[in-house]
């Protein structure tokens, strides 16, 4: 194997080693690194996207890790890239705020801060900010912007130096950041470092029971490490001197939970929502092998009627296009096998365009292009927004084209 890559054999929360297969997809290329026509001759590995259960603690996760040097080293994502993110985070901000009541000039570390969009909203509510992402171009713009951001990976070691600097902090986020470490247990350390004794620290992941539920399974990728439920978390952040006060979900990157802890014997009571959603999971069945069987047999079972559909289409000499150049897309073209069937790929984010896509080395056309190569069918790839992009495109269809919506079921429009 790779020596980018390599398998942990411990539970990130736990450090139990009675770990499950319960997901299999398509091994892949890494999901955001879209490429210019310059490295196209690199080879672009792909690397395994195999999700275990820790039968423990009932934590899901990777075990195959990819250096992130390899993953964040031509890191192209930023908040504002993604649709409904920055009214995301303005709301986000308010809740927080309402919440904490926190004084005015109260300092905000965002650990993962990308390109600042939180922290600014913050800012304009009167609070000190300080971004961390190690992402140096991205967070170098950001501190140009006026969001001063150091570029590093947030470790035990850095939080308590930045405490001794700048003092403890009021608030403290982490947004999908929960998902991406590989070294869970050291990150949180750094965040109950730099806390304040009356500080919280606030994060948002993606939730398991929502990636089964609509189904999810294209966020399964390189840099999400951990697809987290409560109960595992719960216990987790116990272990390292932080105690859970509150859950909440939130419909943000198809489902979503925001989290708020304190430190153990903080000032704030723990809300019904901890124990209510911990409920709701051991009902669900989250730690039940047999949930993912069926969670993988649906995958499957979407994944050849969408083939059936297209590889009809091909065989009756249309032309199928793709609609979507993002990380979740790259996903679905790798397990479903349509790097050989999509002639191109339409994308409205001016960053992705004229690149190509990752592994499969497909053109990213703006939208615009649909119009002039006219394909018969369009697989809309980024199918969570499918919606606004027919709306957008109703030309097209009025032109006799045709859009393929592969999921939560394969629907031709």
């Amino acid at each position: 194997m790779s020596t980018d890559v390599h398998r942990r054999t411990t539970c990130r929360l736990c450090e139990g080693k009675d770990l499950e297969l319960t997901v299999h997809l398509a091994a892949s290329a890494i999901v955001d690194d879209y490429i210019a026509e310059s490295r196209l001759d690199q080879d672009q590995p792909s690397y395994p996207l195999d999700v275990f259960m820790c039968r423990s603690c009932g934590h899901s996760q990777l075990l195959d890790v990819v250096r992130p040097e390899v993953l964040y080293g031509n890191y192209i994502y930023v908040t504002t890239s993604s649709l409904g993110l920055v009214d995301h985070f303005r709301g986000y901000c308010e809740d927080v705020i309402e919440r904490i009541a926190p004084p005015k000039e109260s300092l905000v570390v965002d650990v993962g801060s990308n390109d600042g969009t939180l922290l600014r909203f913050f800012k304009d509510q009167g609070m000190n900010v300080l971004g961390v992402d190690p992402a140096k171009e991205i967070s170098q713009a950001a501190t140009a912007s006026g969001v001063e951001t150091i570029t590093a990976f947030f470790t035990s070691e850095l939080g308590d130096q930045l405490k001794k600097e700048r003092g403890g902090a009021t608030i403290v986020t982490a947004n999908n950041v929960y998902s991406h470490a590989d070294n869970l247990g050291d990150l949180t350390d750094g965040i109950r470092n730099i806390l304040a004794p009356d500080g919280v620290f606030v994060f948002e992941v993606i939730y398991m029971i929502d990636m089964i539920e609509k189904p999810l399974f294209d966020t399964i990728y390189h840099e999400h490490l951990c697809y987290h439920t409560v109960k595992p978390l719960n216990s987790f952040l116990e272990r390292h001197g932080l105690q859970l006060i509150d859950i909440k979900r939130v419909p943000i990157k198809g489902g979503s939970i925001r989290g708020t802890a304190q430190l153990i014997g903080g000032p704030r009571e723990v809300s019904p929502s901890v124990g209510d959603i911990i409920a709701l999971e051991d009902e669900f069945g989250v730690e039940d092998p047999k949930t993912y069987e069926k969670y993988s047999d649906y995958i499957e079972k979407v994944k050849n009627e969408l083939m059936d559909v297209v590889n009809d289409v091909r065989a009756k000499g249309k032309t199928v296009a793709g609609y979507g150049a993002s990380s979740t897309t790259t996903v679905l073209m790798h397990h479903y096998g349509l790097g050989d069937i999509l002639d191109f790929l339409a994308d409205d984010n001016p960053r992705k365009q004229h690149l190509y896509s990752p592994g499969h080395h497909i053109p990213v056309l703006p939208s615009e292009t649909i119009y002039e190569r006219n394909p018969d069918y369009i697989v809309v790839l980024a199918w969570n927004y499918a919606e606004p992009i027919i709306a957008k495109h109703q030309k097209y269809l009025d032109q006799g084209g045709h859009f393929i919506i592969p999921l939560p079921e394969v629907k031709i429009i």
